[in-house]
C-alpha cells in the first residue's frame, strides 16, 4: 500500500507538472528568386525554419530559376537536357492544365514573344512587331509536353518560362514543409504571392491588403479593401508597374497575349485570384491579365473553387472601377 501511495503522489506531481504551451510566433524574412519573402507562422517551441526552408528555395532554384544559367530548366531551354526532377514534373503538368482550361490565355511557353516586346533579357527593339508572326510558330501549350519523365518539343526554339506559376507554387512548398514539422497555422509570401494554412491561435483568420493600382512603377503600395483567408493561396498580378510607353505616349503591358503575341490592350489594370493553392492562384491571375475583365469575370463565376477582385481603368486616368467575385466578401478600414 505504501508503494502504491508513492506511486500515485508521483504520478500525480507529473501531472501537475505537464503545462501546455502558447503557440510563439515566429516571423521569417529574406530574399529569393529576385523579390522578398515573409513567412509567419505558430509553433508551440518558437522553432525557427529558415535554414530547412532557404535550403529548400536553393533546391528549387537549382530546378526552376529561369535567370540561372546552370538550373535545369535553363539545361531544358538550351536542349542540353530532357530529363525532369520532381519540380519541372509538378509545374508543367500543371500549367497545362490551366492552359487548357484557360484556352491558352496561360502559356508556359510564350517567353519569347517577351522577350521580344523587351520584357525579358533582350533590349526593347522598335520591330518587335514585325517578328510576332515568326516567333507565334513555336509558342502554345502543343508544343511541349512530358513523356516517360522527358520534355518534348515540337521545335527546338521552344523556351518554358514558369515565373508566372513558380512563385505560388514555391510558396505552396514552404507551406508543406511546415505542416512536415508539425506546424498548421502560417502565411508564407513570396513576393505578392500567398499560401495560407489554418486559423491563428486565437481562432482569427490572416488578414490580407489588396493593393490599389499605382500610378508608375515606383510608388509606393496603398491598400484600399482588405480580405481574410485561411486554408487557400492568393496571388495578384497587374500591369501598372511593367510596361514601357512609346515616343507617342502609347503604354505597352509587360503581359504578353499568346494569342495575338501583342502586349494586351484593354482596362483590367490589376486581378487577385484566390484558389486552393498558391501555384494555381499564381497562373489564373496571369490568364485573367490576358482575357480581360468580362471573359475573366464569366470564368471566375463558374468555378466554385475560384474568387477574385479586380481593378480596372474607369473614365479617367485617375480614376479606378473595382469588382468582387460574389462570394468574396471585403473589408474597409471601418471594417477593421
Amino acid at each position: 500500500m505504501k508503494r502504491f501511495i508513492i506511486l500515485l503522489f508521483a504520478l500525480l506531481m507529473m501531472g501537475c507538472g505537464h503545462v501546455d504551451r502558447e503557440p510563439e510566433m515566429v516571423t521569417i524574412r529574406g530574399v529569393v528568386f529576385g523579390t522578398y519573402y515573409t513567412i509567419i507562422y505558430y509553433d508551440e517551441g518558437g522553432r525557427n525554419y529558415q535554414v530547412s526552408i532557404d535550403s529548400l528555395f536553393r533546391e528549387f532554384n537549382r530546378s526552376l530559376s529561369f535567370y540561372d544559367q546552370h538550373s535545369l530548366l535553363s539545361r531544358i531551354n538550351r536542349n542540353e537536357e530532357t530529363a525532369v526532377d520532381k519540380y519541372v514534373d509538378v509545374v508543367l503538368h500543371r500549367s497545362l492544365e490551366i492552359a487548357e482550361e484557360t484556352d491558352g490565355a496561360f502559356d508556359p511557353t510564350v517567353f519569347p514573344l517577351v522577350d521580344a516586346w523587351g520584357f525579358g533579357f533582350s533590349d526593347r527593339s522598335a520591330h518587335a512587331a514585325e517578328k510576332v508572326d515568326s516567333i507565334l510558330e513555336f509558342v502554345g501549350i502543343d508544343q511541349v509536353w512530358i513523356d516517360d519523365g522527358h520534355i518534348r518539343k515540337a521545335d527546338d526554339r521552344v523556351q518554358l518560362d514558369f515565373n508566372a506559376i513558380a512563385k505560388g507554387y514555391a510558396a505552396d512548398l514552404v507551406g508543406k514543409l511546415l505542416e512536415s514539422k508539425g506546424v498548421t497555422s502560417y502565411l508564407v509570401e513570396l513576393g505578392g504571392d500567398l499560401t495560407a494554412g489554418a486559423e491563428k491561435p486565437d481562432g482569427s483568420l490572416w488578414r490580407i491588403g489588396l493593393e490599389v493600382p499605382a500610378k508608375d512603377a515606383v510608388a509606393p503600395q496603398e491598400w484600399e479593401y482588405y480580405v481574410e483567408i485561411s486554408h487557400m493561396g492568393l496571388a495578384t498580378s497587374g500591369d501598372y508597374r511593367r510596361y514601357f510607353e512609346d515616343e507617342d505616349g502609347l503604354r505597352y503591358s509587360h503581359t504578353i497575349d499568346p494569342d495575338t503575341g501583342f502586349p494586351v490592350d484593354h482596362h483590367l489594370m490589376s486581378v487577385s485570384v484566390f484558389a486552393p493553392d498558391g501555384m494555381s492562384a499564381d497562373a489564373y491571375a496571369t490568364a485573367f491579365m490576358v482575357m480581360g475583365l468580362d471573359q475573366a469575370i464569366a470564368f471566375v463565376e463558374n468555378r466554385e473553387d475560384l474568387e477574385a477582385y479586380f481593378v480596372y481603368a474607369a473614365d479617367t486616368p485617375e480614376a479606378f472601377g473595382y469588382h468582387a467575385s460574389s462570394g468574396l466578401v471585403l473589408l474597409t478600414r471601418d471594417d477593421l
